[in-house]
């Protein structure tokens, strides 16, 4: 090795590194060397173990040197991949979302609002008609038919409850309507009826009655009407594009929804209740 000018040294690799060399030129000439060899052999073996010893200590610096800022750029790939995932991700649900994939659902939560509103206002009305009745039998106790009728088709609406779960029940949703639609009739019959006692009409209970009545029917109407535009526009959505592409790859169980009917005329109208 003491004849070689420069001084060559091949570090031997670590496990998964790749062999590295190191030139390192002696800080003497190559014919001051020459001389230092042929006038004091030791002295020159010495300083080239010397050396050898040095470029050892260099090669391992700059090999943990290399590892620590190949480790740091690994670290800053992985932080730049998982930067751009994530944006790449929001950038999917943006756009997932203006396609309307959440509409379905959406829509489908509005129904079940909306009919949640429509049993409320109808369990109002029905939770009136006790005191209705018991007043208009202080007054007029020969109505007795018509007040049995109320009270009868008050019991058959209360007794057929719809909930969110057996909205898609179209027979249900009907039966329901129905009887409903029964107990508006049979109140008209009473309000008819309470025509006859002056003395009811006059009465304090009787008219905060009728108030209360009166608002409850506007409410129930308002509540329909809700109701019957949620469920058209949650059909619509399932019926044309995109939103049918979404229910046939995502919402299959969610099926058509069935609404209100007309069962009478000007249905669509609160009843005006006179007394």
């Amino acid at each position: 090795m003491l004849g070689i000018e420069p001084v060559a040294l091949i570090v031997d690799q670590g496990e998964g590194a790749a062999t590295e060399l190191f030139v390192a030129q002696s800080i003497f000439s190559a014919a001051s060397f020459s001389v230092l060899r042929v006038s004091n052999p030791v002295l020159a073996a010495d300083y080239a173990a010397d050396r050898l010893v040095w470029l050892k200590s260099v090669c391992r610096v700059r090999m943990k040197k290399h590892f620590k800022q190949g480790e740091k750029n690994m670290q800053t790939q992985r932080g730049f991949r998982f930067s751009w995932s994530m944006t790449a991700l929001m950038l999917l649900s943006t756009l997932l979302a203006g396609c309307g994939i959440n509409n379905i659902p959406t829509y489908d939560e509005q129904v079940k609002a909306a009919w949640a509103q429509v049993q409320n206002q109808y369990q109002r009305r029905a939770d009136l008609i006790p005191n209705l009745v018991e007043t208009v039998r202080g007054y007029a106790k020969q109505e007795q038919t018509t007040l049995t009728a109320v009270i009868e088709a008050r019991a058959k609406a209360t007794s057929i409850q719809v909930d969110a779960s057996t909205l898609n029940d179209p027979e249900k949703l009907k039966q329901f309507q129905q009887a409903q639609s029964q107990l508006t009739g049979a109140l008209s019959r009473l309000m008819v009826v309470s025509e006859r006692y002056p003395d009811l009409k006059s009465n304090q209970n009787f008219l905060a009655l009728q108030s209360q009545l009166e608002g409850t029917e506007n409410r129930i109407a308002v509540a329909r009407k809700d109701f019957i535009a949620s469920v058209e526009r949650y059909n619509t959505e399932i019926r044309t594009f995109p939103g049918r592409l979404w229910h046939t790859v995502m919402y299959s169980d969610l099926p058509i929804r069935p609404n209100f009917e007309a069962t009478s005329p000007d249905s669509e109208k609160a009843p005006e209740v006179k007394f």
